[in-house]
């Protein structure tokens, strides 16, 4: 018989509910103590709703905490008193204060090639970027923002179609993997320190960020690939763009132009490029197919998209 490591584990979204299934899942690893969001208002109805984290770890029956912050009183004797090897942390949104950090090796799992995209939104930005690659870093973490030594990475080609969840679910699958080699072979891993000058940061998406013109048709598409699900991607009228495609970026054209109307979608040119809109959806109305949305609002071939 072996000796189960410790861990109390710390995240809230899909992502870290996979990694803490995985975890949940190995023999050799034993989880004491999970900690993650309180239950947030989700949706038009704003219908209050547990994070994916606190779901698994009812199914478990895991002692769960949920601290406003981790300040909070009580917060950091429960960790202690769960006597973990290892602190796991995954998309938690909160950072760690020294005196967490002291009591067992904080690992973190974030969702990019660190010293790149530190911070909130890493994923969204490799996209709006349109990064070649990502992937995921193990971090020894510090008090800094994901500034800690590189304890192991996975990294992966991002296919130019592929959009947010996508890549989500790919990063989080490769977390997962990661996540069991570091905390296994954790003895035998020299951490690597970052390097300050190549280090860049993210904030967090806002709706405006949504919010898109007809200037450059790949910064368009590239903002249609991060922002699926929310906070989308909409026009001046507040008319939702909901199924895109790339069709050139390099010629130069009046923007905003509908250059073609089919039942296939709409060609709308941009200052340089152009693209296929295929579906979307007026402010109060339903999703529509972008022929019949022209239709409607009388827009005919050289008119502007409104």
């Amino acid at each position: 018989m072996f000796n189960k490591k410790k861990i109390v584990y710390m995240g809230t979204p899909l992502y870290a509910k996979e990694i803490l299934q995985v975890l949940i899942d190995a023999e050799d690893f034993d989880i004491s103590l999970v900690i993650t969001q309180p239950d947030r208002p989700v949706g038009r109805k704003n219908v209050v709703t547990p994070p994916p984290v606190k779901v698994l770890a009812e199914t478990y029956k895991i002692k769960i905490l949920q601290p406003e912050k981790l300040t909070d009183e009580g917060v950091a004797d429960a960790i202690k008193a769960a006597q973990p090897d290892f602190i796991v942390v995954a998309a938690f949104g909160q950072l760690l204060q020294k005196d967490i950090l002291g009591i067992a090796p904080c690992i973190n799992l974030h969702a990019s090639l660190l010293p790149q995209y530190r911070g909130a939104s890493p994923v969204q930005q490799s996209l709006l970027h349109g990064d070649i690659y990502t992937g995921v870093t193990a971090m020894l973490m510090e008090e800094g923002l994901d500034s800690g030594p590189i304890l192991g990475y996975y990294y992966f080609k991002i296919p130019q179609t592929m959009k947010l969840h996508a890549l989500m679910a790919k990063l989080g699958q490769d977390a997962c993997r990661l996540t069991l080699d570091v905390l296994r072979d954790f003895d035998k891993i020299a951490p690597q320190k970052q390097i300050k000058m190549h280090a860049t940061h993210c904030k967090k998406i806002k709706k405006s960020d949504g919010e898109v013109t007809f200037e450059d048709a790949q910064e368009l598409y590239n903002k249609y690939r991060a922002f699926e699900g929310w906070p989308g991607i909409f026009i001046a009228s507040g008319t939702k763009l909901l199924e895109v495609e790339l069709i050139e970026t390099h010629l130069k054209h009046d923007a905003g132009k509908v250059a073609y109307i089919g039942e296939d979608g709409i060609a709308v040119n941009c200052l340089k490029g152009s693209l296929k809109l295929i579906t979307l959806q007026p402010i109060s109305k339903k999703p529509m197919d972008a022929k019949s949305y022209c239709v409607g609002r009388g827009i005919k071939i050289g008119d502007l998209l409104i």
